[in-house]
């Protein structure tokens, strides 16, 4: 990492827990100057606690990427302090685990808040920022859902899917501009995203997906990010076996629907 992102200031969402968290360790293991977001406080505090015998360079900021009201003020914080963001990653959101029949318009409203406007006003509010400084990486977090429809995660799937339009189209904006912009689409890793999913009611789902739990390490996550950043990748995908359901979504899709409707969504 040092010959790309020594030096470098790393603004990563979704820093308290999971793939986030792995990228802060391995940021600040290779010597960035990492923010880490997160609406978690206590999460944060934890992560920067291991981040002191690494003897790298983290500031923990809170806010929730729900309250996009507060973001401009977060960004200005973040430039006053540290001059500049060379890179932003987009981990903060949220899954769910509700049938389209049982899903109040509310929690869709919700989800796609956090996932979506949550995500491209924080990237709204940087870039600015960012052209003025002669450019910078831009990443956002889909998912293999944000692909393709799956059960029990309609909203989660849409707002994931509305990312890619929009930073699709501020790859193709902005190239001139020195922006970089990639889209990160993980499968099944093992982290909390399950557990913290919401349900029909707005509560937590409370438990980890059985796929969930036989996916990749969020440490192995991080590592394949890291190398799709440092080869400027556009689509940087994550995980292992699953994956494949791309490609038979794309060209067989037929068998992707016969598929799909056969997989135990949890």
């Amino acid at each position: 990492m040092k010959d790309i992102f020594t030096g470098k200031v790393v603004w990563i969402t979704g820093a308290s827990s999971g793939i986030g968290e792995a990228l802060v360790y391995a940021f600040v293991r290779g010597g960035s100057r990492v923010i880490a977001s997160s609406n978690d406080r206590a999460g944060l505090a934890r992560v920067a606690g291991n981040c002191a015998p690494l003897k790298g360079s983290i500031t923990t900021l809170p806010f929730d990427l729900g309250d996009t009201g507060t973001i401009e003020e977060r960004v200005t914080e973040v430039i006053q302090q540290e001059g500049r963001v060379d890179m932003l990653l987009n981990l903060g959101g949220i899954s769910q685990r509700a049938r389209i029949s049982e899903t109040p318009l509310w929690l869709d409203r919700k989800i796609m808040e956090i996932n979506y406007f949550g995500t491209i006003a924080l990237t709204k509010a940087l870039l600015p920022h960012m052209i003025t400084g002669g450019g910078g990486h831009i990443a956002a977090t889909s998912s293999i859902s944000g692909r393709f429809g799956f059960p029990l995660r309609s909203a989660y799937s849409a707002s994931k899917q509305a990312l890619h339009g929009f930073f699709e189209t501020l790859l193709l904006e902005h190239a001139p501009d020195q922006i970089r912009v990639s889209v990160i689409i993980p499968g099944r890793v093992k982290t909390m995203i399950s557990y913290n999913a919401l349900t029909a009611t707005g509560d937590s789902h409370g438990r980890m997906d059985e796929g969930q739990a036989g996916g990749v390490t969020p440490e192995r996550a991080a590592k394949q990010i890291i190398r799709g950043l440092r080869r400027n990748r556009r689509e940087i995908l994550v995980g292992s076996s699953e994956l494949l359901m791309l490609n038979v979504r794309k060209y067989l899709p037929g068998l992707f629907f016969r598929i799909a409707g056969r997989i135990n969504p949890t």
